[in-house]
């Protein structure tokens, strides 16, 4: 894939590397830095991901190493911690044309209310959104989605990690979603 905003001809240099990051960073779901030092384009791609909203995550290196100086710093500033490729498969889900969405629980969605049902399938099947980006998907305002969130997390369907919520993977929360679900009736 080539990626850039200058017509055919134009020669590469060092300076448009940079718009090149930016360019990366809006197409990609995930800015995942293996290694960068302080000042790098690698560093530079994970602020322009940061900016437009994507996931910026960071794999830890020696300490010692000054190429591992700028992941460091982005894990001290809230990247995510990547320690294995399935935590990357966590934060961005499967990727291709036929990545089917997440198997989703079944019997304990028969006992939401509709406002919860319409929050729970708000939820994106893969990765995790805000309270705002959950409210326009089921059509409730930011404050009536809060209440269903947490009928959601203590049946077990979902859970809320830095601020962003996601649907629990079938299996992770099915104990909670048996007890809680008798208390949803």
């Amino acid at each position: 894939m080539l990626f850039t905003e200058y017509p055919p001809g134009v020669r590469p240099a060092r300076h448009r590397f940079l718009t090149r990051n930016r360019l990366v960073a809006a197409v990609a779901r995930a800015a995942v830095v293996v290694e960068a030092g302080l000042r790098s384009g690698a560093a530079n791609t994970a602020a322009w991901a940061r900016a437009l909203g994507r996931v910026v995550a960071a794999v830890p290196g020696p300490v010692t190493s000054s190429a591992s100086a700028g992941c460091h710093t982005l894990l001290r500033h809230g990247a995510e911690l990547v320690t294995r490729a399935d935590d990357i498969v966590e934060f961005v889900g499967h990727i291709g044309e036929l990545a089917g969405d997440e198997p989703r629980p079944g019997a304990a969605l028969d006992v939401l209310s509709e406002a919860e049902r319409q929050v729970y399938e708000a939820l994106p099947g893969r990765g995790a959104a805000t309270i705002d980006e959950i409210a326009v998907g089921s059509g409730l305002l930011p404050a009536q989605v809060l209440g269903p969130l947490a009928i959601l997390e203590v049946a077990g369907l979902a859970e809320c990690r830095d601020g962003r919520w996601r649907i629990l993977r079938a299996g992770a929360g099915q104990a909670a979603a048996k007890g809680a679900a008798a208390r949803l009736v």
